[in-house]
């Protein structure tokens, strides 16, 4: 199959790709990171930007479908991006863009292969945006059933792609947490006490970070399993080492060209309290919209390599505490095993 058919392929007409391969129907060992070409051992992530989105489609959830937009646009408009990121040294890209809100993971299979830059995608619902890309089957179904249908994901492949999530992505609003909001986190919950894999949450302020913690701890599951996603959002510094000390990973993903200063901020306070083991550094950046003229401004990855490492170097990190941060912790972060809890 050329890449014009692969890309153009549904994600139901995409099973001949899959169907036959052993490795999609069998699960990896415990330890392993799952990529969408398959697991590799934690320490041949390299360098790696935990918190970027190659697609992302802001329609609601009842609109989306898999094939609704230019696949093959969005390949060549992020192609570039992507190649210049493994030119700057990166080696893994993890793509947190969760289904219902434009996840393709027939395009990130064919971008990794591609650029042979790692890439990971995801299962799970995002509840943020007062729930509009969540589906219509999560407001009735069960705590169980919602995790059924990611546990799924994780076991038998994404549709009939043979593609794994090798994480959870969950959204949720930014006051106290929301029936759905909390319906989201024990099904993340269960799906990590079933499947190993680490919770990654949009979730900017502390309120609902740490309700967040204690619903985890409710259900056996230890606060090392989950990254509190866009933390740079809350200004009070002290919930950052809070989450930390609970053995939580504190992501600063909004790196930019405008926020160097406060990002170094942020990692110094954590290296000043020697929190930073749990610190996590991104972009959030990319972003092929769809339904936007030539999927709109699409914003590179590289921020971090030209502008922000030469920044902490200068603040005083040094090549260990560098190397630490954009390499052992998201190793770490997405390797995945079952973290219990026990009261």
């Amino acid at each position: 199959m050329n890449r014009r058919d692969f890309l153009s392929a549904t994600v139901s007409g995409s099973a001949a790709l899959w169907i036959g391969c052993a490795s999609s129907r069998i699960v990896p060992r415990l330890g392993s990171t799952m990529t969408v070409r398959g697991a590799i051992p934690p320490n041949e992530m390299g360098v790696t930007l935990p918190h970027e989105h190659v697609t992302v489609d802001f329609a609601p959830a009842s609109r989306q479908a898999a094939s609704g937009y230019n696949r093959e646009e969005a390949f060549d408009v992020a192609l570039p991006y992507l190649r210049q990121l493994r030119d700057a040294g990166c080696r893994t890209l993890v793509d947190a863009t969760p289904a219902y809100l434009g996840r393709d993971p027939i395009l990130l299979r064919a971008l990794s292969e591609e650029t042979d830059l790692h890439i990971i995608t995801n299962t799970g619902y995002y509840g943020a945006r007062e729930d509009v890309h969540v589906p219509e089957h999560a407001f009735t179904d069960s705590i169980d059933d919602l995790a059924a249908v990611w546990i799924g994901e994780w076991t038998n492949g994404i549709g009939e792609t043979g593609i794994r999530p090798g994480f959870i992505k969950i959204g949720v609003d930014s006051g106290p947490l929301s029936e759905m909001d909390t319906a989201l986190i024990q099904a993340a919950a269960r799906t990590h006490r079933a499947t190993g894999l680490t919770i990654a949450s949009h979730t900017s302020s502390a309120t609902p970070a740490f309700e967040q913690m204690e619903i985890l701890l409710a259900e056996g599951v230890h606060t090392s399993s989950w990254i509190w996603v866009h933390a740079h959002a809350e200004d009070d510094t002290t919930a950052h080492l809070e989450a930390a000390r609970r053995g939580a990973w504190v992501e600063f993903d909004g790196i930019g060209p405008e926020t160097i200063e406060r990002h170094v901020e942020l990692v110094m306070n954590m290296r000043t309290h020697r929190l930073l083991t749990q610190v996590l550094v991104s972009h959030d950046a990319g972003w092929y919209s769809v339904g936007e003229p030539g999927g709109g401004d699409f914003r590179g990855y590289t921020t971090l390599f030209e502008s922000f490492l030469p920044a902490l170097r200068e603040a005083g990190l040094d090549e260990d505490e560098i190397d630490l941060l954009v390499s052992g912790n998201p190793a770490d972060a997405y390797r995945i095993r079952i973290r219990e809890y026990h009261a």
